[in-house]
């Protein structure tokens, strides 16, 4: 027998160890991608996950008598300094409001989870809001009043913090929620997130303030006692 063949064998043995590795790995991403909101369960009265396209979640849910809907959207583009994955946090409940305000942190025009770049006019940073807070909005004779931007300017104290949109369709905070592993990206290109499931108590001050936000929104068309 040729000294060659055993060393053949040996190989073949070995790739089909790393297939099935390969295959147990992808498995086991693909079931933490699909969890990632599984731990939120109990916040909400009910509720609906939709794994979407990315193998990532989509959430619905009722908190306190209003719908929530939770997004997480990877972003992968090479121009970023580190793949991110971005949580979009949406109380779409009608408001009073005529038109869009969009207040967006160290926005690049690039941003994939936004329609920011597209609204038509570029607004002042108000008062009490970080400079690299940049604001748009597509009337901006018709955009609520700046002391209710103010009394809610300490979300953006949070560096996670990426936007938020008051618009008559609703209201959303986005968070950057992860980043991909420095270290494996640089060297390995691997840009895996999202292995362990968003905690709840991460969350819930965000659902907390969004509520929070719209009752101040609700007040500014409530008569005067």
């Amino acid at each position: 027998m040729s000294p060659l063949v055993p060393l053949g064998l040996a190989f073949a043995a070995l790739g089909l160890w790393l297939a099935f590795r390969l295959i147990r790995e992808t498995r086991a991403r693909a079931t933490a991608r699909a969890s990632y909101f599984d731990a939120l369960k109990p916040l909400f009265n009910g509720g609906e996950i939709r794994v979407q396209p990315t193998g990532f979640p989509r959430m619905t849910g009722h908190r306190a008598g209003l719908a929530f809907d939770l997004q997480a959207v990877p972003d992968t583009l090479t121009f970023r300094k580190l793949p991110a994955l971005w949580l979009l946090i949406t109380l779409p409940e009608p408001l009073p409001l005529d038109a869009t305000l969009d207040l967006m942190a160290r926005p690049s025009g690039n941003e994939p989870f936004t329609r920011f770049a597209t609204l038509p006019q570029s607004l002042p940073t108000p008062p009490g809001l970080p400079k690299e807070v940049a604001v748009r909005s597509d009337d901006a004779t018709r955009i609520p009043p700046p002391d209710l931007i103010a009394r809610h300017a300490d979300l953006f104290s949070d560096p996670r913090v990426k936007e938020l949109v008051l618009s008559p369709k609703g209201l959303r905070i986005v968070l950057l929620a992860e980043e991909a592993d420095r270290g494996r990206f640089l060297i390995f290109r691997e840009a895996e997130m999202g292995r362990t499931p968003i905690a709840p108590s991460r969350l819930a001050p965000f659902l907390d303030r969004l509520a929070a936000l719209r009752e101040d929104v609700l007040g500014l068309t409530k008569d005067p006692a």
